[in-house]
């Protein structure tokens, strides 16, 4: 007698199913992520038309500041259920407007729009607003992300077809040319608040975008001077490697790094260092910046029948190399560059593959004086930085926590 194959919910542990599983999952995930992108796009794409049209009727019509407290009132009446028309989120809505420029934001299907006709002053401020924008909820209290009620819709669609999500995906593919859709508006009102620099401001843009920040940690980068440090380390990079790298990886590295993180008391128990250690690695990376890969702490390499341990070892996926980053708790010496020199070699002629690009080095020093260090790059042959970081005594007052010597950094991130 033979016993037929259970192909029930007996064999829910199976691989197949499994993929099937995780294979949802993911069609789940992109397409939450792909509607969340769309009506954030399209809520910006309304407010800047609303602050234009508020613009030129200011302009055109010598309006003050009433009239645009009256104007929300009667758009609250209109649209009760609409949050986001207050005045002074309209009043960002006008600096929106004047500070980007339409190109960077428009929405293709509606790169026609006629601003200036009547009619739609009379019923939309010369918008004519997206379906989806209706069903923004809470926006002038938004911290992080936008979440539209969209989004949850896709949890309740039973049919992922391959086919919807290739529409989709081309759909979607305008999001890459146009960066400030990809931005929330949260952060918007933030680098209208903080930054008078355009340039600046698209700096930040971009790293919005490449981290995943959030509202906090755009306002505690601005705070640190990210864009004013970014690629200021001293290096050799443009002598020792090829035009086409050294550009990218000067502006992977900054000068100077804040060590704020790392403040553990003596009261601290066994768990509680090792759950805080956990989270400050992704603090640390958070500081090194978008691409880095955490390799190890105090990594063993041999050379010659001897063990050499690296402080901090990563590889940066952006770079395709391998990062060595050394950290000092004093003064940069210019024998620092002779022992990272070796470092390298060593990663080079051990881990390196033949597709990597060559392994960059970067000394980590409490200070560093310019000129010391520029006299000891000009003939270090390998690519190699040296900045500064600061504790948390050296933060600006609103970053300050509790004190920390420089020995006790040095001890927590070997621990890592």
């Amino acid at each position: 007698m033979r016993i037929k194959k259970n192909h029930g919910l007996d064999n829910l542990g199976d691989e197949s199913y499994i993929q099937l599983l995780e294979s949802i999952k993911q069609r789940i995930k992109s397409s939450q992520h792909q509607v969340a992108m769309y009506v954030n796009s399209e809520l910006l794409f309304t407010y800047w038309n609303i602050g234009y049209a508020l613009n030129q009727e200011r302009d055109r019509q010598g309006w003050g500041a009433k009239v645009v407290d009256q104007l929300a009132k009667d758009l609250k009446t209109s649209f009760p259920q609409m949050k986001g028309l207050s005045k002074r989120n309209l009043q960002y809505m006008m600096r929106f407007a004047s500070e980007w420029d339409m190109d960077g934001l428009v929405h293709p299907s509606v790169a026609q729009l006629d601003i200036d006709d009547t009619k739609d002053l009379e019923s939309g401020l010369g918008l004519k607003v997206p379906p989806l924008v209706a069903q923004i909820q809470n926006t002038d209290n938004q911290e992080d992300t936008i979440v539209p009620q969209a989004v949850a819709q896709i949890e309740d669609t039973d049919n992922q077809s391959d086919a919807f999500v290739q529409q989709a995906a081309a759909q979607f593919q305008y999001f890459e040319l146009f960066p400030l859709a990809r931005v929330p508006w949260s952060h918007h009102m933030v680098l209208l608040d903080k930054l008078d620099n355009q340039a600046e401001r698209a700096f930040y843009v971009d790293q919005i975008i490449a981290n995943q920040w959030s509202r906090s940690i755009l306002l505690n980068k601005i705070a640190q001077g990210l864009y004013q440090s970014q690629g200021k380390l001293a290096n050799n990079f443009v002598q020792v490697l090829p035009s086409d790298q050294s550009d990218l990886v000067k502006a992977t590295f900054k000068d100077p790094y804040f060590f704020d993180f790392l403040q553990l008391g003596d009261e601290a128990t066994e768990k509680g260092i090792e759950d805080s250690l956990t989270t400050q690695i992704g603090k640390f990376l958070l500081e090194l910046g978008s691409g880095f890969a955490y390799m190890g702490r105090q990594y063993k390499l041999e050379v010659g029948g001897q063990e050499y341990y690296l402080d901090l070892l990563f590889f940066h996926t952006k770079l395709n190399c391998y990062i060595n980053i050394e950290l000092k708790i004093d003064a940069f010496k210019p024998e620092y560059a002779g022992k990272s020199q070796f470092y390298l070699t060593a990663i080079d002629e051990q881990l390196k593959s033949d597709h990597h690009n060559p392994s960059v080095g970067i000394i980590l020093c409490k200070e560093a004086n310019n000129i010391v260090v520029e006299y000891t790059l000009k003939q270090t042959s390998v690519p190699l930085g040296v900045a500064e970081y600061k504790l948390v005594q050296e933060l600006p007052e609103q970053l300050k926590g509790l004190n920390q010597s420089v020995v006790e950094l040095k001890e927590k991130l070997n621990e890592m």
